[in-house]
């Protein structure tokens, strides 16, 4: 199963490293009726009109009038990143020439085209003989579109992130428009870029109605650098997660490629409805699934941007899990909603405010948390030094705790400073302590952990790959650190507190693991004895 790939053409390797370039396909799509019975009443077209009533609304005799509308205010975005070339050319201004083996000047390579009868020569040569090498310059290519007359485009993070220069231009117009960048948001991989010139150009709006599955829909944008295409669908689905944070996508049919990102998807009213994003595609080409990052984010995100060049989120500082069956049988919950809090960062929001691991996070200001990407769009809704009520589920009741928010960092994974104790390769000396203990309730067997003078937990030596417990992702040397909120520095830890969720009548234990340097919570189910 192939990830979303993004689509914009560009070659920096840290995008196409995480997201590989589609390639072009060709898709004929065909109308066909399959035995729809004929409405009961005609379907009534105006003279000159370009959509028709229907029993189920309007329908588009053609599309051309919304493109007319559409494609003047759809823009190719260009892309250099030099790689600090420009930085370097400047530096050598005063730079003598350095000497190359045995005291001899560097000379300069010849740039010779690949058909030449030298060029491999040259290509091949150990790098001592010629200049130091420079970086290289790339280029690429996406799509955007104007939102305000004076300038403002919108476009995908990914397309212009690491440029150096941005340029855009119009279908109908060979101009190539400088651009500046004001402001990115790479957590819905939108940016906001200004056409530096004084004319009027025309625009585009963000759609304030929400679409609905079978909404038509028309992508516009640059694909494979041809300039302004566009292509006809539907919507979808709503809501799609597509594994990049919290926020939901749209997702559509209408062909779109490469070089598609940032560009738009509007409906038959010619209104935005969302940005193109991504596609799904298990070859690299298009198969027609495409995702869009929704007019109703972009809207929140290009007013943030416009207004401070950045995005202010609120932050709570936990890392979160969801709560399924299981686990809520294994913490007393009656029904799986909430999100499990697996690790809390040291000093921030939650810490202060007192949330705990192993706390299931139920409401936020009163609303219900489905899961954990609910809490987490949730608070990012929130502003920054917001006061929150925040109602959790800990020791078998409810607790309600008040949370100031922070401001979420730039880099959300260094904010989580865990500790990552190096393995002490040392052995044990004491036999009593390295035995190791079967528990065939969990489909385990546990020695204690050996991490050096820092000791903690007690380590996995095997898991029944018939259990609950391997299906849960359970491997040899994870390190259990709680159980059922109880730490543990023995085998003898693990058996007492299996001991006491039996005792709460609980089909299910919940174990704080530690794998690698990631913990987690793991509710395993329980066997019975015999």
């Amino acid at each position: 199963m192939r990830f979303p790939h993004r689509l914009s053409t560009n070659s920096y390797s840290k995008l196409t490293s995480k997201f590989a370039p589609a390639s072009a396909a060709m898709v004929a799509i065909t109308a066909v009726g399959f035995g729809l019975a004929v409405p009961s009443h005609p379907v009534r077209a105006e003279s000159g009109a370009q959509t028709i009533e229907t029993p189920f609304g309007r329908a588009p005799l053609t599309f051309a009038d919304i493109v007319d509308r559409v494609k003047p205010a759809v823009v190719s975005v260009s892309v250099v990143n030099d790689g600090g070339a420009s930085k370097l050319a400047s530096n050598d201004k005063d730079k003598k020439p350095e000497k190359g083996p045995k005291g001899e000047k560097n000379f300069s390579l010849p740039d010779l085209p690949p058909d030449h009868p030298l060029h491999d020569f040259f290509k091949n040569l150990p790098k001592e003989f010629g200049q130091e090498e420079r970086p290289k310059i790339v280029q690429g290519q996406g799509s955007g579109f104007v939102i305000s007359s004076d300038g403002y485009v919108v476009t995908n993070n990914h397309v212009i992130d690491g440029a150096t220069k941005i340029q855009v231009s119009f279908d109908n117009d060979e101009t190539k428009y400088d651009a500046k960048l004001v402001g990115t948001d790479p957590r819905t991989d939108i940016a906001l870029i200004k056409i530096e010139s004084n004319k009027t150009f025309p625009t585009v709006k963000l759609s304030d109605k929400k679409p609905r599955v079978g909404d038509w829909a028309l992508a516009v944008g640059n694909p494979f650098g041809l300039g302004g295409t566009v292509t006809a669908g539907i919507v979808s689905a709503l809501a799609r997660d597509i594994g990049s944070g919290p926020y939901d996508y749209l997702q559509i049919d209408a062909a779109v490629n490469r070089g598609n990102s940032g560009g738009p998807t509007v409906n038959i009213d010619g209104d935005v409805i969302g940005v193109n994003t991504a596609i799904f595609s298990p070859s690299g080409g298009n198969v027609g699934i495409a995702f869009a990052v929704p007019a109703t984010t972009v809207k929140e995100v290009v007013q943030q941007l416009k207004a401070d060049g950045s995005v202010s989120r609120g932050w709570l500082g936990v890392k979160i899990q969801n709560v399924d069956e299981d686990t809520a049988a294994s913490i007393g919950l009656s029904d799986a909603h909430g999100a499990l809090v697996s690790e809390v960062t040291p000093n921030g929001p939650a810490s202060k405010s007192g949330i705990k691991a192993q706390d299931a996070i139920l409401q936020v200001n009163g609303d219900k948390i489905a899961d954990s990407r609910d809490l987490a769009r949730k608070i990012a809704e929130l502003a920054p030094n917001t006061d929150v009520d925040v109602k959790v589920w800990r020791n078998n009741s409810e607790q309600s705790l008040k949370v100031k928010l922070g401001l979420f960092p730039k880099n959300a994974e260094a904010a989580m400073n865990g500790d990552n104790n190096d393995q002490d390769n040392g052995k044990n000396d004491d036999d009593e302590d390295s035995k190791s203990v079967d528990l065939s309730q969990l489909g385990l067997t546990l020695m204690p952990a050996r991490s050096g003078k820092d000791a903690e937990g007690v380590a996995i030596a095997e898991v029944d790959p018939s259990s609950d417990a391997a299906e849960k992702g359970l491997k040899p040397g994870d390190v259990i650190l709680e159980v059922s909120g109880q730490i543990v520095t023995s085998p003898d830890d693990v058996i007492s507190g299996i001991k006491k969720a039996q005792d709460l009548k609980r089909t299910a234990v919940l174990l704080h693991v530690k794998s690698a340097d990631q913990k987690r919570f793991v509710a395993v189910q329980l066997t019975k004895k015999g």
